[in-house]
């Protein structure tokens, strides 16, 4: 039933909408596993399950046999900026490591196996991998999101922190080459980075997860972000906290000309929950979001606070009179 589900061509958007998260990424390494060994067999037969699927072990990146695009990746959004970004850390390798490979099952077959692997050595190498298909091969990946981008997610989340700072930096490279392509799985990207590594007391994971996340707010359309950074703004603690409301308040300095309501509907929410007592640095970057939002809306910011609870409003001209 997997099989045959999954040739409609709104599959992946469908599967996230009705699966639970906690689900997603078992049922589409199960799709996976199905499209790539379930070639040759009829929609009526039973294909192997992958547990019983043979070759199963880890590939190698010198054996995925790709094809170069003809196709280049879409501009990045009109209203953005526009800014001059160094070419990806010399490190990853950019050029081809193979030949191009143009079957999408046994792309993600292998791609997987490297990422998954249980030597952290073959999950840098599918890292490698991965960094030089979104230069020499984006449509690939891009056909190949959701279930290339599960497996890369979990190399953030995993405890080796070798391979989590690795994949942090090659993150940086990727949403420069695949811009707006990535606005699928910020969902999951963001959670992954924020959660996990702006409270890392490692400097060098901790700088690669700020690089990150600016590197999605030059390369991406913003109102994209807006949302996810809010949330997290709102319920997490620490730096974590700092570096999103901070975030949150240059993303309202670039959307509110051309999207006023999404950001009041978003942004003014997370203000009104900052306001009050707070630590210094909590407190320093409220002002920033404030002094944002002011400079925006000017006496609206006051008028929308009159709908809320009268401590909200009291609080927000507090803050107002110290920063004048």
């Amino acid at each position: 039933m997997l099989l045959f589900l999954s040739s409609h061509q709104d599959f992946d958007s469908l599967l996230e909408k009705n699966i639970p998260t906690k689900d997603l990424s078992a049922a589409r390494k199960a799709v996976s596993g199905l499209k790539a060994k379930g070639q040759g067999q009829g929609l009526g037969e039973t294909p192997q399950t992958p547990a019983s699927l043979p070759g199963s072990g880890t590939a190698r990146a010198s054996t995925l046999q790709r094809k170069l695009p003809k196709q280049t990746i879409a501009p990045r959004h009109p209203h953005q900026h526009r800014h001059h970004h160094p070419q990806p850390n010399s490190k990853y390798s950019s050029k081809p490591q193979g030949p191009i490979m143009e079957d999408k099952a046994e792309y993600i077959r292998q791609l997987t196996a490297l990422l998954e692997s249980k030597d952290f050595r073959e999950r840098i190498k599918g890292l490698d991998q991965l960094v030089a298909d979104c230069q020499h091969n984006p449509s690939m990946v891009i056909r190949s999101l959701f279930p290339v981008f599960d497996a890369f997610r979990d190399r953030l989340l995993e405890s080796n922190r070798k391979v989590n700072l690795y994949a942090l930096e090659a993150l940086q490279g990727m949403v420069r080459l695949l811009k707006d392509n990535l606005s699928g799985v910020l969902n999951h990207l963001v959670p992954a980075i924020v959660d996990n590594h702006l409270n890392s007391k490692n400097r060098a994971v901790y700088s690669a997860a700020t690089g990150a996340l600016c590197e999605l707010v030059l390369n991406l359309d913003n109102s994209l972000l807006l949302e996810p950074f809010c949330f997290k703004a709102r319920v997490l603690s620490g730096q974590a906290k700092v570096d999103l409301i901070e975030k949150v308040a240059e993303l309202v300095t670039e959307l509110y000309p051309r999207r006023p309501q999404l950001v009041e509907q978003k942004a003014l929410p997370l203000l009104w929950g900052l306001l009050g007592p707070s630590s210094g640095s909590v407190h320093r970057a409220t002002t920033s979001l404030c002094r944002a939002l002011h400079h925006q809306m000017g006496p609206g910011l006051r008028q929308s606070a009159g709908s809320q609870p009268p401590s909200v409003g009291r609080d927000l001209n507090q803050l107002l009179r110290t920063m004048s």
